[in-house]
């Protein structure tokens, strides 16, 4: 179970980053996902640049080809789906810009 502390503590974080754009260093598709993650299956992971930071993350809503030097943008998502009376997590992926 997600403690609810942490995802609160979190809030600022994604405060911080929800909107920014950036650009996609390197990316990969996971076709065999982690556990809590399989209806995700396949899936994008990429690391962005975001101003003067890297960050990791998912791709999402990819209706095309991925490639580096794509600009990306902050979304707010359902990370994962949530056991029986557990506290939805969200956080940051991105999205392709057109």
């Amino acid at each position: 179970m997600n403690s609810p502390v942490k995802i609160w503590r979190n809030q600022k974080k994604i405060k911080e980053l929800l909107g920014k754009e950036g650009v996609i260093i390197s990316w990969t598709q996971v076709r065999v996902p982690l556990a809590g993650f399989e209806e995700q299956a396949p899936y994008y992971v990429v690391l962005v640049r975001l101003a003067d930071r890297n960050y990791l993350g998912q791709l999402v809503d990819v209706t095309g080809i991925v490639a580096t030097g794509q600009k990306v943008k902050a979304v707010i998502r359902r990370l994962r789906r949530p056991e029986a009376e557990d506290v939805i997590p969200y956080g940051i992926k991105f999205v392709l810009l057109a």
